[in-house]
C-alpha cells in the first residue's frame, strides 16, 4: 500500500509512531520515499478559470506559499494526528503561534485570563502589544483554580496556560480549567512545548487549542525556528489561518520538512529525555547545594499525582534552586564543561541557563517574583547524552 492509495483521514486508527512517520505524505508522480520539500512562491494554473476559482476558495489546491504549501501542509497534518486534532497552521516561531492565535480570535476590548507561570516573553506579547490594542489580560497562579473562576469577565473570551510550565514545572488540571472555560463561554488554550503530543494530548482533556513552539521537541536539534496552532477546523482551519493568510507569519517549506524529520523519532526521543531528567532530578534532590528541585516526575513534587494523570511521562526539563545568589548559580552554570548555555531547550544536546536573566529577564522584579523566578533558579533541559556525564558535569559547579 503506498501513501498516496490511502485516505489519511483513515490513519487515525494507527499507531502513534505510525502516524508520526506516515501521515499527509501524498506521494507526488516522482515516486518518492521521502518527504519533498517544495521551495517555490508561487503555483501556475492551468487556466483563469481555475486561477479564479481557487482564489475565491471554490476549488481547493495551492494558490500561494505564504498560505499553502505541500510541504508545509505535510507537517501540519502530520502535527494535527498526534494532537489529535482537526487542523493545524504551521507558524514562523512559537512566540507567532500565539500571536496568530489571539489575533484570529480576539478584538479590542475582549479580556484574557492567562497563568503567571509562562515564558517570559509571552507575558510581553499580552501586556506590551495585546494591550495596545485594547485586549487586557490578568494574570493568574497556574494552580489556583478559584482565583481563575474570580477573574473571568463578562467580556473574558480565552484562558491561556502552560503546562507544565516554564520553568517551575507547575501542572494545570486541565479538564477542570477546560469545564470552567466552557461554563463561562470562553476558549482554553493550552501551551504543549514540553510536553508534545507524545506525553500530553490536551484536546483529549478538553482543551480547544494547542500552541508549540516547533523550536524545541518537535525538531528536537535545535535546527529551524518555527510553531503550530493545533485545534478545530471550525476555529483554527478558519479564524488562526485567516490571520495567517493575510499576515504572513509563515513557516518555511524547509523548516517545515526539518520537523517533519522530527516528528518520526518524537516519542523516541521525548521518553529518553524524560528517562535521564527523572534521574537527574532524583540526583539534585540529595545534593546539599541545592535548596530544591522542580520536576513533575518526583513524589515530592506539589503536583505529582495529577501530572501522572496527564502525562504519559514527564518530559526533560527540570529546575532547580541553589542556596545563594545570582552569582552562586552563574558558578554552577560557568563550571560545566560540555553543557550548553543557551535559552533554547528541547535540543538532543543538554542545555542549562538563568532564567532570571535570560528567558525571564525582560520582566519587572516584581513580575519574576510572583511567577516564583529566584535569582538562584538554574533550568536543565537534559538532552539525549549519557546522563551520567551530565550528572558529573553540574558536580563541577555544586561540589
Amino acid at each position: 500500500m503506498t501513501d498516496d492509495s490511502l485516505d489519511h483521514s483513515d490513519f487515525s486508527t494507527l499507531g502513534f509512531n505510525t502516524r508520526a512517520i506516515r501521515t499527509g505524505h501524498q506521494r507526488t508522480a516522482e515516486g518518492e520515499h521521502g518527504e519533498p520539500i517544495f521551495p517555490t512562491s508561487s503555483y501556475v494554473f492551468d487556466s483563469a478559470a481555475q486561477a479564479a476559482a481557487r482564489f475565491a476558495g471554490e476549488e481547493p489546491g495551492n494558490i500561494y506559499s505564504r498560505f499553502t504549501n505541500p510541504t508545509v501542509r505535510n507537517f501540519e497534518q502530520r502535527l494535527a494526528s498526534l494532537e489529535a486534532g482537526e487542523r493545524a497552521v504551521a507558524t514562523s516561531s512559537g512566540m507567532a503561534a500565539i500571536l496568530a492565535t489571539f489575533m484570529g480570535l480576539l478584538k479590542a476590548g475582549d479580556h484574557v485570563v492567562s497563568s503567571r507561570s509562562i515564558f517570559g516573553t509571552s507575558v510581553i506579547l499580552f501586556n506590551n502589544y495585546l494591550g495596545k490594542f485594547g485586549v487586557e489580560t490578568t494574570f493568574v497562579p497556574l494552580t489556583d483554580l478559584s482565583a481563575w473562576e474570580k477573574a473571568i469577565r463578562p467580556e473574558t473570551k480565552v484562558l491561556f496556560l502552560e503546562t507544565p510550565s516554564n520553568p517551575l514545572a507547575e501542572v494545570a488540571d486541565i479538564t477542570a480549567l477546560a469545564e470552567l472555560a466552557h461554563a463561562r463561554g470562553c476558549l482554553l488554550v493550552v501551551d504543549n512545548c514540553f510536553c508534545t503530543p507524545a506525553l500530553q494530548q490536551p484536546l483529549k482533556l478538553g482543551a480547544d487549542i494547542i500552541v508549540h513552539s516547533a523550536t524545541k521537541y518537535l525538531d528536537g536539534q535545535g535546527r529551524c525556528i518555527g510553531g503550530a496552532v493545533v485545534g478545530s477546523e471550525d476555529i483554527v482551519g478558519k479564524d488562526v489561518y485567516g490571520f495567517l493568510r493575510t499576515c504572513g507569519p509563515t513557516m518555511s517549506p524547509f523548516n517545515a520538512w526539518v520537523f517533519l524529520k522530527g516528528l518520526e523519532t518524537l516519542k523516541l526521543r521525548m521518553e529518553a529525555h524524560s528517562k535521564s531528567a527523572l534521574t537527574l532530578a532524583q540526583w539534585l534532590e540529595g545534593r546539599t547545594a541545592v535548596k530544591k528541585v522542580h520536576y513533575t516526575g518526583l513524589e515530592s513534587h506539589p503536583q505529582h499525582a495529577l501530572a501522572c494523570k496527564q502525562q504519559s511521562a514527564h518530559g526533560g526539563v527540570l529546575s532547580f534552586e541553589v542556596n545563594g545568589s545570582k552569582e552562586d548559580a552563574w558558578k554552577v552554570i560557568d563550571a560545566t564543561r560540555f553543557l550548553s548555555i543557551t535559552a533554547n531547550l528541547g535540543d538532543a544536546k543538554t542545555t542549562i541557563t538563568h532564567p532570571a536573566t535570560t528567558t525571564h529577564g525582560r520582566l519587572t522584579p516584581e513580575e519574576r517574583a510572583a511567577a516564583g523566578i529566584s535569582d538562584g533558579l538554574i533550568r536543565v533541559a537534559v538532552g539525549l547524552e549519557e546522563v551520567e556525564d551530565v550528572i558529573a558535569d553540574l558536580e563541577r559547579g555544586l561540589a
